[in-house]
């Protein structure tokens, strides 16, 4: 279980979650401008094959293979009209690519079957599809400009912990804290505010508190 900063903030007198995610949202928002999905798509279904491909690899790996995944798969149709063992060395590069390619033409059958090949933006739509997960389903639905919940990856939940926001170690009781908090109107853009605040100040191993415009307002701030 990590350290809980939560009753820290109290000690600190630095003010109720409620009262610092305002300025939290805000500095953060400043001082990360270009903090966006790192991903590269340019459709709906692109958008959901990149987040599914994501798992257990990198953005920069998912954007190497799908530069050219994307020149040969277009609709839905296309991932279903090659043999299994076609897709899967097209997505090798990403990893665990077998249990991919199954959640993949899953997915992409049930787009056809169900949603007219198109992908749906209600939560509980995406999740019925094969291989979508809340993490994958938030993503997804964020990006698409319908956010119903807040992405928790590893740089949500560690920073929302440092920052007092959440005591919780598991990602759906962190989303649920940070629902009660989070104007819904940040519930897309927090995410990649936190992710981007984690790669360059908030690093895991030796955050950069002298330089974090949020030094004053974070209970783990300088106890490192």
């Amino acid at each position: 279980m990590a350290r809980s900063y939560v009753a820290e903030a109290r000690r600190r007198g630095l003010g109720s979650r409620r009262e610092r995610i305002g300025p939290i949202v805000q500095r953060l928002a400043v001082e990360h401008d270009d903090a966006a999905i790192a991903l590269r798509f340019r459709s709906d279904v692109e958008l959901l094959i990149s987040v599914m491909l994501s798992a257990q690899t990198t953005d920069v790996n998912v954007n190497r293979v799908t530069e050219t995944l994307f020149r040969k798969y277009h609709g839905p149709e296309d991932y279903l009209a090659v043999p299994v063992e076609e897709l899967e060395r097209d997505i090798y590069a990403t990893g665990f690519y077998r249990q991919k390619t199954k959640s993949i033409r899953g997915a992409m059958r049930v787009l056809l079957e169900e949603f007219d090949g198109r992908v749906p933006r209600r939560l509980e739509d995406l999740l019925r599809l094969p291989g979508v997960a809340r993490k994958t389903a938030n993503v997804v639905a964020a990006e698409l400009g319908h956010a119903q919940g807040i992405v928790v990856d590893t740089h949500v939940r560690r920073l929302s912990q440092r920052l007092g926001l959440t005591r919780n170690d598991d990602p759906v009781k962190i989303e649920r804290d940070l629902q009660r908090v989070v104007p819904r109107a940040d519930w897309a853009r927090l995410p990649h505010l936190l992710i981007w605040h984690g790669r360059r100040v908030c690093i895991a191993r030796r955050p950069l508190c002298e330089e974090c415009v949020l030094a004053d307002l974070c209970p783990a701030a300088r106890v490192f």
